[in-house]
């Protein structure tokens, strides 16, 4: 069974994908004004630099895309002020803005629909002849948009198909009437693009329950999985976070470690250097077999898959390279090779690998989208500029208050000593109703303390008024700035 946990609040969206009661898959997106990967904007040509082949445009946001001047556009005339459909294809990074494409599309399941031609096509892979005439001579070709089938809709019955279809166009004619009549430059269609994602490759699928605690995401999902069969839908009402009710919490914070123990004894290590990702890949304590070229094998087998889960919890992007324990027979790397595609094909065209090389390591390419657990997690320790990572501040008082309310819900006190590592004290000191309001302490007694090197922070129920005499020093009085 397969499990999905939606949780928003306040500008975050978290979603963790759970299969088979394992975590396999969670993504963080920010609520900023900047494009996302998908998105399609309403935008207007600010400028032509021919001599570079490129074109400005802009998106009614603070910095302008950039997209490549092509012959097709060339011969179409563009010029600087028209309105365009464009679709993002690489968000912005740095100073550099978001790239760009004419060529926008609404993707499906089962069909994308491409708003630049017209017509009926297949994916490359889909070859049957049968297949194709059967779609053509059933599915009606629409008047101002091409449908291109995928793989998996030469596999499901025509019904599924054009129901897809139906739902897809109408999206295209709320965006066509977008662009012809708002006078704002503008996001048109991409709100919440991976909830959509995950929704639609689930559809259909094994039996999946979705949790969710927001009522707008409840209703949205509702209506998005309505007549689906295997969606089971349910609201969470508590006040705990839903990642901390359901233990998801504590499985994204094992992701800080660098270090991953496989079941055979072996273990992976992944490290982030300012170019790229490298997983280094151990025997460890496998050393169990006497033959060691079934060992190394069997270490890199499970290494590949568990290497695929990995990246996509971690949400890793960019060059990802793979040192694998080396192995001297082809075969052997084909089988490592094939469980390596395996554990990543659900990410359907983010990820391209690249063959072994004679050092036995594998090039990744993994695009870019959202934000890595470690964006999410983590920042630059201010007291060692910069050479230190730490989890940020936000995140720390988020689990703190999860851990109150925790205690509170489990035991009906409303006493704490809060400690906190002493890198955040400055900061803390700075706006100390807002900490206190941020781990739900208004109402609370709270006993504030700092100490060295804690790994973030820890809480404490005081019961007895002992404990709360010899922390009298640290009880915080906060009032609120007028």
């Amino acid at each position: 069974m397969k499990e999905i946990f939606i949780e928003r609040r306040e500008k975050i969206l978290r979603i963790g994908v759970k299969s088979n009661n394992e975590l396999i898959e969670s993504i963080v997106e920010e609520k900023k004004n900047q494009p996302i990967i998908g998105e399609l904007y309403k935008g207007r040509i600010k400028n032509i630099l021919p001599a570079i082949n490129s074109i400005f445009v802009d998106l009614g946001l603070d910095k302008e895309g950039y997209m490549y001047y092509s012959d097709e556009l060339k011969a179409n005339g563009i010029k600087k002020g028209d309105e365009i459909l464009v679709e993002v294809i690489k968000e912005p990074l740095n100073d550099k803005g978001a790239k760009l494409t004419h060529k926008a599309s609404i993707p499906g399941k089962y069909v994308v629909l491409n708003c630049y031609k017209k017509g009926i096509d297949f994916s490359k892979r889909i070859t049957d002849k049968e297949k194709k005439d059967n779609i053509l001579k059933n599915i009606s070709p629409l008047e101002d948009v091409c449908i291109t089938v995928r793989t998996e809709g030469a596999n499901v019955s025509l019904d599924i198909v054009q129901k897809e279809i139906d739902k897809l166009y109408k999206e295209f004619k709320n965006i066509d009437k977008q662009m012809k009549y708002s006078t704002n430059l503008k996001k048109l269609y991409g709100e919440d693009l991976s909830l959509t994602k995950i929704l639609m490759n689930s559809i259909g699928e094994e039996i999946t329950k979705i949790y969710v605690n927001n009522k707008d995401d409840f209703d949205k999902i509702s209506s998005f999985i309505e007549g689906e069969n295997n969606f089971k839908l349910e609201e969470y009402e508590g006040y705990r976070n839903l990642f901390d009710f359901y233990g998801l919490e504590k499985e994204l914070l094992k992701l800080r470690h660098n270090k991953v123990n496989l079941n055979c004894g072996g273990y992976i290590v992944i490290d982030r250097t300012e170019a790229m990702y490298v997983i280094d890949v151990n025997s460890g304590k496998n050393i169990k077999e006497r033959n060691f070229n079934k060992t190394i094998l069997e270490t890199n087998l499970e290494a590949a898959k568990e290497i695929g889960r990995q990246i996509r919890l971690r949400n890793l992007s960019g060059i990802i390279m793979i040192d694998f324990i080396d192995m001297r027979d082809k075969s052997q790397k084909d089988i490592v090779m094939s469980a390596l595609k395996e554990s990543l094909k659900l990410d359907k065209g983010n990820v391209k690998i690249f063959p072994f090389t004679e050092l036995d390591l594998v090039q990744i390419a993994r695009k870019r989208q959202g934000k890595s657990i470690y964006e999410y997690m983590e920042e630059e320790c201010r007291l060692c500029k910069g050479r230190g990572i730490i989890l940020k501040l936000s995140y720390i008082k988020g689990l703190i208050k999860n851990e109150i309310i925790r205690i509170k819900e489990e035991n009906s006190i409303s006493c704490f000593h809060v400690q906190v590592d002493s890198v955040y004290k400055e900061r803390i000191k700075e706006n100390i109703f807002e900490f206190i309001k941020d781990i739900d302490g208004l109402d609370k007694e709270i006993y504030l303390t700092y100490a060295d090197n804690i790994e973030g922070y820890k809480v404490e129920p005081l019961i007895f008024q002992g404990q709360k005499d010899n922390l009298q020093d640290y009880k915080v009085t906060v009032i609120e700035k007028g």
